[in-house]
């Protein structure tokens, strides 16, 4: 329970004004179909972040232990820092060939390459070493995340400062580094 939860949480408050936010409210926008841009959103996270949490985990596998824990403490910290600084996108220019979800599936996952959530997901895959729960976690944290986006839109910037919800996550980014940093010391 505690994988799951952690992993709802860091990725829901990472998310927050995360460009994969940005972009759901531009296709729910865009489409005016919220559940369909919804349904796109998790095929797309389900795939993007079971593969990153697999990832995690034979990362971990592969890696000494010591090595592993000092890595995951400096990720986890330069996650942190990473959150602290807005996302920016630019909107998708010419005509739609694709259907609402054929085109939601596409551009989220391939916006989730590389992206903060994605590489925090591959750090708990690593940590937790439990990848099926991680990707529930995370998926379900990325779509409560967007979810605010595509179904709340612009109202959300106005109830909940965007700074706040990133310092919040940054935090907890902190949080986590610190207490892998002090697992690695404690371990070498």
């Amino acid at each position: 329970m505690l994988v799951l939860l952690s992993s709802f949480v860091v990725v829901a408050l990472a998310e927050m004004g995360d460009k994969t936010q940005l972009i759901a409210f531009a296709l729910a926008s865009r489409f005016r179909r919220g559940w369909v841009v919804m349904l796109g959103i998790l095929i797309a996270t389900l795939v993007n972040h079971g593969l990153a949490s697999s990832l995690g985990v034979l990362i971990a596998s592969q890696v000494p232990e010591t090595a592993l824990k000092w890595g995951l403490a400096l990720g986890f910290l330069a996650f942190g820092v990473w959150t602290l600084f807005p996302d920016r996108i630019t909107a998708p220019q010419g005509r739609q060939r694709w259907g609402p979800l054929a085109t939601t599936i596409v551009v989220f996952f391939l916006a989730e390459m590389g992206d903060k959530t994605q590489l925090a997901t591959v750090a708990l895959g690593a940590r937790f070493r439990a990848p099926v729960a991680v990707t529930i976690g995370t998926t379900l944290g990325m779509l409560a995340a967007d979810g605010l986006a595509v179904l709340a839109g612009a109202r959300l910037a106005h109830l909940v400062p965007m700074r706040l919800m990133r310092a919040l996550a940054a935090a907890l980014f902190f949080a986590f580094g610190l207490a892998a940093i002090a697992s690695a010391w404690m371990a070498g």
